[in-house]
């Protein structure tokens, strides 16, 4: 048994991470305006952390306070304390970095202003607006006997304020601030580039909305409400699949309060009352000195577009150096398997695929899984028009993708009205594969044209997001596909695989077994290797074969974007291991698993994380790289992400995070940008040819 020392609790290693994201706003050498998106971003991954971890840690404290996580050995209480006290201290540095940020902002033109910077005209100006465009709309609640406390939206801004009047006791009043009928940002004609948000305004002129009465104190804020729905334990079988997910999600938006935000600070005794009225502690009150919500900052680095420099070099996906644009791409990948690399190269021709596979009168079918999907999905419209065209076209859409399951209820009505065959998941298993399966007919033979990838069939976050999708039209691949998606339909998963990598039951296993091959070779006196891209590590038996693996000297590298749940440089036990964590412009998403070297190396690409909710509760599919061209360009990137100089930070014994230094004479290598660069220039050279 591993010591508890080997082990990082998984929720403060998430805290970490989104603490590598306020680094990226505060670091000087990013251009300004893409520092604003980084504090957005660490804002937004904040208020998700305590809409679905603290959420459910929550729910576990008042369930069975007792049991206590596998790795560090804390109860959710203890889980709690530890993730609010270091929550709070890093709120201060968010709040240094927004007033910084701001600073700069204002030296660019561009400018939230305050009541107390207003000209006399300014100021009558922006009562007439208030007066006129904002006071008609306001919903004012005077909480008293008649009136009870109302229900505060999530992550929806309020105006409190407490009132006097003679021979009264004070009485507390709650204004929404959020409205479709009026901007957020207000705009001061007075002084281009100059704002004011409308929360501000509203809670400058409170008097006027509370004439009669006297304001004691007054402050903006936000509930933050649990968001954690175990779907499948509350399905109501009076409903089909897809009208109970609609009523899950709006069951998410009443949950219980996790977080009380407020700009200006409120007597104790105030606190203490909002607290018993939310069902709060004092510890989970938070007193900041930025905005609430910071997506307005997008509308400001809007007001900036005209100046470049405040921004990143515009990059556009490139066409891949693998593809013959102007032909038919299916009969190039049954030439050969091609590999795409999000988002240095286009998704394009994986959506000519699509599109060729719902004209062409030789294919049959075509299966696909959805997680989650653009706005304006032409992966949709591929399946729509083969549908239209008599293909039989198979979707699992998958409605229980966190925060996506309306924009997927949506999808699957407009599927189920083309005529595919729609399925909505599994009992107890979410299924988050991303495989698409397209089937032929060629002169009496079966073909198939498998694609595997490592991320969403989003055309948006393609763009964003750092992925692998390979096309191949290996017989033996395109087999083990039919099988999983034939069990999908039977509501059932694959048992036994020999190629494909398929949780629940055909990851894990596998992926031990491989670690256990490379201990072998180790204990043998020949060389073992293991090298794994994810975005997350917490499965328990993973982690200790991982580390069972470094006490046998097996030299493992990993690169893990956000949470590892293991220790590294721990003498005799996790010290051949080493991760570091890569952060930048783009968001770090595809999985790479390495075992083995020379002619015993194994490489495959996955849509698994190595967290137990991947690898045993849900339908995940990792795909060997057969083909030697390719294996050499993922370990050729995977080598070049480990040797990442500037956006890479790697984990120290003591378990934070420290940028990794140059060596005297070393070039700075971004390996996102270094992979953008050779995209460009492969594809120069392919026009060429």
């Amino acid at each position: 048994m591993n010591d508890v020392i080997c082990y990082q609790n998984r929720e403060l290693s998430w805290l970490k991470f989104n603490e590598r994201v306020l680094e990226e706003a505060e670091d000087q050498s990013i251009p300004l305006c893409e520092r604003l998106s980084f504090l957005s971003i660490y804002q937004s991954n904040l208020d998700e952390f305590f809409m679905v971890r603290i959420g459910s840690l929550h729910d576990m404290m008042l369930l069975k306070e007792e049991e206590r996580e596998n790795k560090t050995n804390m109860t959710a209480r203890e889980q709690i304390a530890a993730l609010l006290e270091r929550i709070h201290v890093l709120a201060e540095r968010r709040d240094q970095a927004y007033e910084e940020l701001m600073v700069q902002v204002a030296e660019q033109g561009s400018r939230l202003i305050r009541f107390a910077s207003l000209s006399d005209e300014e100021a009558k100006y922006l009562e007439r607006y208030f007066v006129g465009e904002i006071q008609p709309l306001l919903s004012t609640i005077i909480v008293g006997r008649k009136q009870p406390f109302p229900f505060l939206r999530n992550r929806g801004i309020y105006a409190v304020a407490v009132l006097e009047t003679k021979g009264e006791k004070e009485k507390i009043a709650i204004i929404p601030c959020g409205s479709d009928a009026f901007e957020r940002l207000i705009a001061i004609p007075s002084r281009p580039g100059s704002f004011m948000l409308a929360e501000d305004l509203i809670l400058h002129f409170l008097p006027k909305v509370f004439k009669k009465y006297r304001i004691i104190e007054k402050s903006l804020i936000r509930v933050t409400r649990n968001a954690d729905i175990d779907a499948d334990s509350i399905y109501d079988e009076d409903l089909n699949y897809r009208d109970h997910m609609a009523e899950v999600v709006k069951l998410r938006r009443k949950l219980c309060p996790v977080r009380l935000e407020m700009t200006r600070e409120l007597n104790g005794r105030i606190i203490e009352r909002l607290c018993q009225v939310l069902g709060l502690k004092e510890e989970q009150v938070f007193l900041t000195g930025a905005p609430m919500d910071l997506s307005f900052l997008s509308q400001i680095q809007d007001s900036l577009r005209r100046k470049p420099e405040l921004f990143f070099q515009k990059r556009v996906p490139q066409r891949s150096a693998m593809i013959r644009y102007g032909e038919p791409v299916i009969p190039q990948i049954l030439e050969k398997d091609i590999l795409l690399s999000y988002p240095y190269e286009s998704i394009k021709p994986f959506l000519s695929m699509l599109h060729e596979a719902a004209f062409d009168p030789k294919v049959v079918s075509i299966r696909m899984t959805l997680y989650r999907l653009a706005k304006d999905s032409k992966v949709v419209e591929a399946l729509v028009e083969a549908a239209e065209n008599g293909k039989q076209v198979d979707v699992l859409v998958e409605l229980k993708a966190r925060f996506d399951e309306e924009n997927n209820i949506e999808w699957s009505r407009r599927l189920e009205d083309a005529g595919c065959h729609v399925i909505y998941g599994l009992d107890g298993l979410k299924v988050h594969s991303k495989l698409c399966l397209i089937t032929r007919k060629e002169e009496g033979r079966i073909e198939y044209i498998t694609q595997i990838g490592t991320g969403n069939y989003n055309e948006k976050t393609a763009r964003l997001y750092t992925d692998l999708s390979l096309m191949t039209a290996n017989p033996k691949i395109g087999r083990e596909a039919a099988q999983v998606f034939q069990a999908l339909s039977l509501g059932d998963v694959v048992e036994k695989t020999e190629h494909l990598l398929v949780a629940p039951r055909c990851l894990q296993n596998r992926i031990l077994d491989m670690i256990e091959e490379e201990i072998r070779e180790v204990k043998e006196g020949r060389k073992a290797y293991i090298g794994i891209k994810i975005n997350s590590l917490t499965d328990k038996k993973i982690i200790d074969k991982l580390i069972e693996a470094s006490e046998a000297g097996v030299k493992i590298d990993m690169v893990i974007r956000g949470i590892n749940c293991v220790q590294t440089g721990i003498p005799g036990k996790t010290d051949h291991i080493r991760v570091i964590s890569i952060v930048g412009r783009y968001l770090e998403h595809s999985r790479i698993y390495v075992f083995g070297c020379g002619e015993r190396e194994k490489i495959y690409i996955a849509s698994a994380d190595f967290m137990t909710r991947n690898t045993l509760r849900r339908v995940e599919v990792g795909v060997p790289v057969y083909d030697p061209a390719l294996k050499d360009r993922i370990r050729r990137m995977f080598r070049i992400m480990l040797r990442d100089n500037v956006k890479a930070r790697v984990q120290m014994p003591d378990g934070n995070y420290m940028r990794v230094e140059q060596r005297e004479g070393e070039e700075p290598l971004n390996s996102q940008e270094y992979f953008f660069e050779e995209a460009y220039r492969a594809a120069a050279q392919s026009a060429e040819v």
